[in-house]
């Protein structure tokens, strides 16, 4: 139950999040549609792939795809109520997104057995994948590969999951908001990873 809640905050936010992105990028219907499906969806299927879950379950979340397809719907019908507050609120949903999708991933992973580095590994694809490939396919820098804090906190989100042994759904509540407002705090305030640089 309270994972599918996670998926449920999840795909709504990403999938809005892919939605704006494409109509910022002046994407036909078609085109808004797709990015907003693989930004939902685009995570969890390369998590499945990298710890042996068959591809064939991602068709198996059709009440997901019903909700991310609405969720499109709402922001192709209202899209100047939702842009005007974008710089915000994109943020915002994409904070939500991560951490509830890179709780989701860790849950899996741990549900299967794996281990410490399995569990960070399907947090980080889960709560980041579906916004890299957006990235990607908008031409734009991937957030999880800029300086920003990005993926570390989907990372730390595994690395509870994995060695609490948090499942209770007031453990793994806390601990999505404690996730959410890190991210919130690292775009806020701009929090960057030290880089290193070469020049050849």
């Amino acid at each position: 139950m309270t994972w599918d809640v996670f998926t449920v905050i999840g795909t709504i936010a990403f999938a809005i999040s892919g939605a704006i992105v494409a109509m910022e990028e002046e994407y036909d219907l078609f085109g808004i549609y797709i990015l907003g499906m693989i930004t939902a969806f685009g995570g969890g299927a390369i998590r499945n792939l990298l710890i042996g879950v068959p591809v064939s379950a991602l068709w198996e979340q059709g009440e997901f795809f019903t909700i991310a397809i609405l969720s499109i719907t709402a922001v192709i019908l209202f899209p100047q109520n939702l842009l005007r507050h974008w710089p915000v609120w994109g943020n915002f949903f994409d904070a939500i997104g991560l951490s509830a999708f890179a709780i989701q991933g860790a849950l899996y992973a741990a549900g299967m057995g794996h281990p410490l580095s399995a569990v960070v590994v399907a947090a980080v694809l889960t709560g980041s994948g579906g916004g890299l490939v957006r990235d990607v396919l908008a031409q734009r820098k991937p957030a999880l590969l800029r300086n920003e804090v990005y993926g570390v906190w989907a990372a730390l989100a595994g690395v509870f999951i994995a060695l609490s042994g948090t499942q209770t759904p007031a453990q793994l509540i806390i601990l999505f908001m404690f996730i959410t407002f890190l991210r919130i705090l690292s775009y806020k305030y701009s929090w960057h990873l030290p880089k290193r640089t070469v020049k050849l």
